[in-house]
């Protein structure tokens, strides 16, 4: 995603001028009067500080300009961008802001206003900007990638699939786009077809942020063994990104390699310990292998980090049940079906557990619950 967070992250650049000569230094008060009677020798000097990283001479020496000569909007804009690349969004969106009156072509500063507002985390008024920018050039590509993007972050998945399918026949080898477009096509349910444009970004790139991407929404999907790869993929290129243990992990037991998958969950509780997730499907793991002196403190830590989990209640209950704790084990499960009547697991469970506590009457009743609901399912079938 180097190339990513380049583009949408980059400001505009000013032109770089020559500069005039320094004087000897017993001239010193000589030169700074020459100075402050030629802004625009002074503005030159401030462009070449920016365009040499410079960034603090060149906020500096801007604002000399602007204090002889106010309507020099050049400095303006260009003031903005260095106060932007130094982290003053607030005073580089007040420069951008002052400068807008005094321009014919507003959209490269509503562009890097636009952009001054995403690096500050404001994404209302990013995306404001963004969408003037986008009415006015509906067919610019990095416009279109940051409104995008933008949309995406604020949950607007489907307006940003309306602003970008339309460009893809012309943008399908450009990286960044496919990589916003495939990231929106995800979020807007449209798993598949947004994992395959992730795919071939992280093929292109060997972008492991991408294959991660894929596979997780080829994961939801139910689509395994894709899932798995991708998933991999990532894990070989970046061991290190957020949550990937956890998805390789759930990938693996889905896909069968239940000895693979615990190993990859103990990885993912070791970088973080409070990764409801892993703690979750280890503590599951251990549990069916009959490990129950390991299996208790993953479980009991999963339901202490999401006590609303109906999964981390069933998984704690089933293993109070094998222990022989079964009062606390039906506590928990008819807590589950209250949140969850339609599960039929914690049914079938709890009838069993009625009958061992001698309460003949709830078993049946829940007996009765059981039939009802493989009765309904096999009326919708496997796939309903």
């Amino acid at each position: 995603m180097r190339s990513r967070q380049k583009n949408l992250k980059s400001t505009s650049r000013a032109v770089i001028s020559s500069c005039a000569g320094i004087l000897a230094i017993f001239l010193l008060a000589g030169v700074s009067a020459a100075q402050q009677a030629n802004p625009h020798q002074l503005l030159t000097h401030a462009i070449e500080a920016q365009q040499h990283g410079d960034f603090n001479s060149a906020i500096r020496d801007y604002r000399q300009v602007l204090a002889m000569r106010p309507g020099m909007v050049e400095a303006r804009i260009n003031l903005g961008a260095a106060l932007a690349h130094e982290g003053q969004y607030d005073a580089a969106i007040e420069m951008y802001r002052s400068a807008l009156p005094m321009i014919a072509e507003k959209n490269p500063v509503l562009l890097n206003m636009g952009l001054a507002y995403y690096k500050k985390g404001d994404l209302k008024d990013a995306r404001e900007r963004f969408e003037a920018v986008h009415q006015n050039q509906p067919q610019d590509v990095r416009t279109a990638i940051l409104l995008g993007d933008t949309d995406v972050k604020m949950g607007k998945a489907v307006e940003a699939v309306s602003v970008l399918e339309p460009l893809e026949a012309n943008n399908s080898q450009n990286l960044d786009f496919e990589y916003v477009f495939g990231s929106a096509l995800i979020n807007a349910g449209r798993r598949h077809d947004g994992a395959a444009r992730l795919e071939k970004v992280a093929a292109s790139g060997k972008m492991a942020d991408a294959y991660m991407l894929a596979g997780e929404a080829l994961l939801k999907a139910n689509d395994f063994e894709p899932a798995l790869r991708d998933l991999e993929s990532a894990l070989r290129l970046n061991p290190k990104l957020p949550r990937i243990y956890t998805l390789v992990g759930n990938a693996r037991d889905k896909t069968g390699n239940i000895r693979d998958a615990e190993a990859a969950f103990r990885e993912a509780v070791k970088v973080d310990q409070n990764d409801f997730d892993a703690n979750l499907y280890l503590g599951a793991i251990l549990y069916k292998n009959r490990h129950l002196d390991e299996a208790k403190p993953y479980l009991e830590h999963a339901l202490q980090l999401n006590p609303s989990s109906s999964m981390a209640r069933y998984e704690f209950a089933m293993w109070k049940s094998t222990a022989g704790q079964y009062d606390a084990a039906i506590q928990d499960l008819e807590k589950v079906i209250k949140e969850d009547p339609t599960w039929l697991e914690p049914h079938v469970q709890l009838a069993t557990l009625y009958y061992k506590v001698h309460r003949p009457s709830d078993g049946a009743r829940e007996r009765q619950v059981v039939d009802r609901l493989n009765a309904e399912q096999q009326q919708r079938g496997p796939n309903k």
